[in-house]
């Protein structure tokens, strides 16, 4: 895929997230170079992998995963003619205790995660590499008695030493005059007197070195001359020795290249493994069904990069349409959607869990490409649109049927005319070509274009006028407004302005009116809708309704949320229904509600009453028409 890509998406931010998790640097490289697969089987397998393992980590949070440094380089030094060091096998030997731990450790993890423990079946223990490394190499270096010869040959080195050290105290007191220092100093390995320069002549030897202000000769004494030459020899002879040892380990180690090798892989991979899966239960991931039918459905995903400021995004698409076009204003969400879609599916086909509800699917596909610019800005000059044109040529060469397309702001920076042509075209030509796409736009007439182009469909970012703020929340099947004329009416400006503003800029008639006026003119159109309708109803016309019709009492199922209500009252004459959810009334336009459970098997005289009224009104009902009661009122919240 384009690496460019996953710059845009933030797919490097995530990578580096589970890396933090990883506990060995070949764990944390591995992770760092995941790149999305394309093979289905491949991507569900993983997904699976990672949910076994959180199983594992809900069982016991602590992996025996370590040991693995310096297992590389050691690995790259085998067969090169070089004896391994007694550092590098203390290394190697902490390795293979940690693979038995870990082979320990997961013979009871076989019921809750059977593939993941199976894995340890591929780590060989080599016990007797374990035991001869363990005899033969003692607090980083070769032991004593790691052969008879060496034992031998570093009992001479002790009493030579020993003999030499009796010797020279013995010289320190004979020569005791004519030191600079009554100590023993070594140059090269041999030991010296500091002698004062002036009495050179008085200590026969030879002189090894010489003080920086020359007042100082180091001389090895004649008397100490051959006792250093038979201990010089017996170091020698001691270093063979240690040299074969490491040879011989180093030929074991050999040996078992191919078991040690395998054993690193699979520790490495296990230490992936609970990396994505720790990752997975910090952002509170799942898996998801994969396909590579081009469906998508995101139920309350969330950006994983935001945390939980991410207002959760619910999308479906790929079955009715294959484009989704979102206008609407700035700062209201449309770039942080788009790109969640994106970057999820990159993360689902790296093999890693996403933030979302049970029951989400994501499609795989081949490429994914990008034209996100900065949406934000005020303006945007000539190279930055040429840039991202030049890019666009290049999406379009390369787009298939196996392609996720996301433009951001697309024909922005240019001539409003000359760029919602361009845009048009292109999300044409991109359609054609079969690809998923995601737009973003200002472009009222794109939106148009949506409403009425086959497989696409219009979504808005949800704006809430009484707070004059974002929800952030995705409304699909409803395009967007810029809501410049909405805000500048709540906050104020006179309705005729506002008039006038709408006839320059859509070139035909809208009355506005006050906040209060329009309040009242709801509800009043809302009765008179329902009486139109209860009217068409009983003469029998309802074919003349082009849209599904509700009665009072069907459980429905709102599209974009998931959410079920019941249904109160409707349709006006745009086909909007009020529905009661969670104990408050809304309204939907019908395109956003499916049909659950049908009214009709409510009993014949059920009372909806008991549904849509508090206890305290229906008393007063049954109150009031038994009889009058000043002052008994009865006062219902409507949408």
């Amino acid at each position: 895929m384009n690496t460019d890509t996953f710059t845009v998406l933030g797919l490097h931010h995530i990578k580096e997230e589970v890396a933090h998790y990883a506990i060995t640097d070949l764990g944390k490289a591995q992770v760092r170079a995941l790149d999305p697969h394309t093979n289905l089987k491949q991507i569900r397998a993983l997904l699976d992998e990672i949910t076994e393992a959180k199983r594992i980590l809900e069982k016991s949070t602590s992996v025996p995963i370590h040991g693995l440094n310096g297992m590389d380089y050691l690995l790259k030094s085998l067969n090169k003619g070089i004896s391994l060091r007694p550092d590098q096998l203390v290394g190697l030997y902490d390795f293979l205790d940690c693979c038995r731990k870990l082979k320990r450790f997961m013979e009871d993890k076989v019921p809750i995660a059977p593939r993941v423990a199976s894995y340890v079946y591929g780590i060989e223990e080599l016990p007797h590499l374990a035991e001869e490394i363990y005899r033969c190499i003692r607090n980083g270096m070769v032991d004593d008695y790691a052969s008879k010869s060496l034992e031998k040959v570093r009992k001479q080195i002790r009493t030579h030493e020993e003999r030499l050290k009796e010797k020279i105290q013995q010289l320190l007191k004979k020569y005791k005059t004519y030191l600079q220092e009554s100590i023993v100093s070594e140059r090269d390995g041999r030991y010296v007197l500091a002698l004062k320069k002036e009495h050179k002549g008085k200590v026969s030897g030879a002189v090894l070195d010489v003080s920086a202000s020359g007042s100082t000769l180091y001389i090895e004494p004649d008397e100490l001359t051959r006792g250093q030459e038979q201990l010089l020899l017996l170091r020698v002879e001691e270093e063979i020795e240690c040299q074969r040892i490491l040879s011989y380990l180093t030929g074991l180690v050999e040996e078992q290249e191919p078991s040690i090798h395998l054993a690193v892989e699979t520790m490495v991979h296990y230490d992936v493994l609970f990396a994505k899966a720790k990752y997975s239960r910090a952002i509170g991931g799942r898996s998801v069904e994969v396909n590579e039918s081009h469906y998508i459905s995101l139920k309350s995903a969330r950006h994983p990069l935001l945390g939980e400021k991410a207002v959760p995004l619910t999308v479906e698409m790929g079955e009715n349409y294959h484009a989704l076009v979102i206008t609407g204003p700035n700062t209201g969400g449309k770039t942080v959607t788009i790109k969640t879609v994106g970057l999820l599916t990159l993360m689902v086909q790296c093999g890693l869990h996403v933030p979302v509800e049970e029951g989400s699917h994501i499609a795989v596909f081949q490429h994914i490409w990008v034209d996100i610019g900065d949406g934000q800005s005020i303006e945007q000059n000539l190279s930055t649109f040429s840039s991202r044109i030049v890019n666009i040529i290049q999406i379009l060469k390369q787009t298939n049927d196996r392609s996720l397309v996301l433009l951001d702001e697309l024909g922005s920076g240019t001539d409003p005319g000359e760029g919602m042509g361009l845009a048009t075209v292109i999300l044409q030509e991109l359609y054609k070509k079969g690809a998923t796409l995601l737009a973003t736009t200002h472009y009222s007439e794109i939106k148009d274009f949506a409403n009425q182009q086959e497989g696409f469909i219009n979504g808005s970012m949800e704006f809430d006028l009484q707070t004059l703020r974002p929800t952030y929340r995705l409304l699909i099947g409803k395009g967007g407004d810029s809501q410049a004329f909405a805000i500048a009416l709540r906050l104020g400006m006179h309705p005729k302005l506002i008039t006038a503003a709408h006839m320059i800029t859509y070139k035909e008639e809208k009355e506005y009116e006050t906040v209060a006026e329009t309040s009242a003119k709801k509800e009043m159109d809302k009765q008179l809708a329902t009486n139109r309708y209860i009217k068409r109803h009983r003469e029998g016309k309802e074919k003349q309704i082009h849209v599904p019709t509700f009665v009072i009492g069907d459980n429905v199922q709102i599209t974009e949320t998931g959410e079920f209500g019941i249904v109160y009252q409707g349709p006006d004459d745009t086909g909007n229904y009020v529905v009661q959810v969670k104990g408050e009334k809304r309204m939907y336009n019908h395109k956003r509600l499916k049909l659950y459970i049908a009214a009709e098997l409510y009993p014949e005289d059920y009372d909806f009453a008991i549904i849509f009224d508090t206890k305290e009104n229906r008393k007063k009902q049954r109150i009031m028409e038994k009889r009058h009661v000043d002052g008994l009122t009865i006062e219902r919240k409507e949408e």
